[in-house]
């Protein structure tokens, strides 16, 4: 698949083409030809109104309009009655077809193109009140706490103004340029999670002019929202998806894997088990992908887990890494509940300070599983929700399914170390019960809590004021105290490969519109053994340095420290190094403290483009490249994220215009 800069020019009949691939429907047959063709629906009269209505908006010929009303009422008509739907005026269907309309297809390929977008892409329920807005309004919450209490306030559920972006994919409301560039990207990636994400940076994009409405009437703020995406430009769309990636980098698995059947062709209706999304609290979490998210070495979703039971259940046994907050004491005892809150911010603070195993920027609250039990946990889940606290989600099914998930992966034999992770305050392994009622103690020598743990078993006498002494004498203390900041933390590389932009990319296609914003001398003319490709792609190629002594070398001028933003939106703590001719990055080893690879070394001399984003001014693009005679040719694009960016980029820029300037006097 092309780079998206590389699609947006190109003609209708290879977009035609690449789209054709991405739903793979390539070489289909007539899925049309069984049908009689006949126009016969009882909602026939709105039908052909809707598509005369959408071919007005489009810039053909009388001739080629009339085919066109012909194609889309057929497609319309056709996939309702194979599906038995009753066409309704809130229906999408004709948004959808739009963008397919402008590459002049025939009617065959229409209807197969039409069908996999909306088999793969529309969800189930894309009605008013439908599951896919009730699980979209938890993920507002869960990373825009106060937009969404904003919202909420107002009465404003996101069917009233996303349901024509679920059931479009944008084109409802975005130019047609505009919806082509998002669909080149959208059906590359193959996601249909996706457009959760894209509808999320929409509402953050929007979140200073919603928040400032406050006087508003409700109408008028939904029809704001609701016009918002036509506000994108066809440029805005590569940001966009970068956002988009790194929210969902930023977001537990569970809410795709709970509900993995809003997409696909399968008629079986939702199952009856699973969570009413509308009545949840907040964004839901599996036990397993609890224990498994803090055991893996990387930086992805970590969780804190707060345990919100009564002291006696805690004290008989808990998950081993979790801190207690006893949800009683909120009515029983505010003042205590006060500090036991206060000490817990505290702990997950410390922890993530020093890296243990129980730290995690997202807090997961575990109740007893009982729902008559866990109505005190609600009203802490309330407590932090209210006062706008990101990244609050509950475990699905509190203890009772973390033991039953503890006893099925014991008797399946598949880890036997997962005993360890439940223990009594004394630091014992409780045992656990299986379904039959036998106990299940755990095998071992005991000590495995110990390493497992990092020492996190939390010894709480019943209702005890000392939680903090208590809690922080279980984690290492670090010398200096770092304020917590939105992206501290490296994102993994696991779920998309970490692409590596080289100069032997885009060669001799040269970068669309973009104007030299210094004039430079031909790169041969300086230090052209220097000049090297912007990443190696093989970590045994990079060079690993100690960071500390490059920073010290005669010859860097400026260090700034920065997270490197790769395109799939994981980010990596690094420092950007300034010498009189180069700009190197050098990307922190999260396994070796200290060190880091040289992610890329690149010429001063051949940066054409520092851009940022009027939304996100700490989010910086260089453009290196060449000019000739054909234009700008771009080589290497690199994006950091960077405190205090306007100070980095004009030492930057007064470096780059000393770097032109000595190679005119040369």
């Amino acid at each position: 698949m092309e780079s998206i800069v590389q699609i947006q020019e190109h003609s209708a009949e290879h977009r035609a083409k690449m789209w054709k691939i991405a739903l793979n429907v390539s070489g289909k047959g007539d899925s049309l030809s069984p049908w009689d063709g006949v126009l016969d629906l009882p909602e026939q009269t709105l039908i052909h109104n809707r598509s005369q209505q959408l071919i007005d908006q489009l810039e053909a010929s009388e001739a080629e309009r009339s085919e066109m009303v012909s194609d889309v009422e057929s497609v319309i008509t056709f996939y309702c009655k194979s599906r038995n739907i009753t066409f309704t005026p809130e229906l999408s269907l004709p948004h959808l077809l739009k963008p397919l309309l402008g590459l002049k297809l025939p009617r065959s390929d229409l209807y197969n193109c039409f069908y996999a977008i909306m088999n793969k892409y529309i969800p189930r329920e894309c009605v008013p009140n439908g599951r896919p807005f009730h699980l979209y309004r938890l993920l507002l919450q869960y990373h825009e706490p106060e937009l969404c209490s904003f919202l909420d306030t107002k009465k404003i559920t996101p069917d009233s103004y996303a349901i024509n972006w679920l059931g479009s994919l944008f084109s409802s409301h975005c130019r047609p340029e505009v919806t082509q560039a998002l669909w080149d990207s959208y059906l590359q990636q193959a996601d249909p999670f996706l457009i959760f994400f894209l509808m999320l940076i929409i509402l953050v994009n929007a979140k200073e002019s919603i928040l400032s409405e406050e006087g508003a009437s409700k109408e008028d703020i939904i029809k704001t929202l609701e016009t918002s995406p036509s506000l994108l430009e066809a440029e805005d769309v590569e940001d966009l998806f970068l956002l988009a990636q790194h929210y969902q980098s930023k977001t537990p698995l569970s809410l795709r894997k709970m509900n993995q059947n809003l997409f696909g062709s399968s008629l079986v209706a939702l199952k009856e088990e699973e969570t009413d999304l509308s009545q949840a609290l907040c964004l839901p979490v599996s036990v397993p992908e609890i224990l498994q998210a803090n055991q893996l070495q990387q930086d992805g979703v970590r969780f804190f887990v707060v345990d919100c039971r009564p002291a006696e259940q805690y004290n008989a046994g808990h998950l081993s890494t979790a801190f207690h907050l006893d949800s009683d004491l909120m009515l029983q005892n505010p003042s205590e509940f006060a500090l036991s809150v206060k000490s817990l911010l505290e702990a997950q603070k410390q922890s993530l300070e020093s890296g243990s195993i129980a730290s995690g920027e997202h807090l997961c609250f575990m109740g007893s599983g009982r729902e008559e039990e866990d109505m005190y946990m609600n009203m802490v889940l309330a407590h932090f929700l209210q006062k706008n606290k990101e990244y609050v989600s509950i475990a699905k099914g509190g203890f009772m399914a973390l033991q039953k998930h503890l006893v099925d992966m014991n008797v399946e034999g598949l880890d036997s170390s997962y005993m360890n992770w439940i223990v009594s305050t004394s630091g014992s392994h409780s045992s656990l019960s299986s379904v039959d009622g036998e106990s299940l103690s755990s095998p071992g020598d005991g000590k495995g809590v110990k390493s497992l743990v990092n020492k996190m078993t939390f010894a709480l006498k019943s209702k005890s004021v000392n939680v903090k002494e208590k809690m922080i004498s279980f984690i290492e203390n670090t010398s200096a105290p770092v304020d917590r900041i939105s992206f501290n933390l490296p994102w993994p590389e696991k779920v998309i490969p970490d692409r590596h932009v080289s100069s032997s990319d885009r060669v001799g296609k040269p970068y669309r519109g973009v104007k030299p914003v210094f004039s430079i001398g031909d790169e041969e003319e300086y230090d052209t053994d220097e000049i090297d490709s912007s990443s190696m792609s093989d970590d045994d190629r990079k060079e690993i340095v100690n960071i500390q002594t490059w920073m010290n070398k005669p010859d860097v001028k400026h260090h700034i420290p920065c997270n490197e933003v790769k395109e799939t939106g994981h980010m990596f703590p690094s420092h950007l190094l300034i010498t009189a001719t180069h700009m190197y990055c050098l990307r922190e080893i999260a396994s070796r403290k200290g060190f880091a690879y040289i992610q890329s070394r690149q010429a001063l001399s051949s940066v054409v483009k520092i851009t940022s984003k009027k939304k996100h001014p700490e989010l910086i693009t260089f453009k290196f490249g060449t000019n000739n005679s054909a234009g700008v040719e771009i080589s290497a694009v690199e994006r950091y994220l960077i405190p205090n960016a306007g100070d980095a980029t004009k030492v930057i820029k007064q470096q780059i215009m000393k770097v032109l300037d000595a190679l005119e006097s040369s």
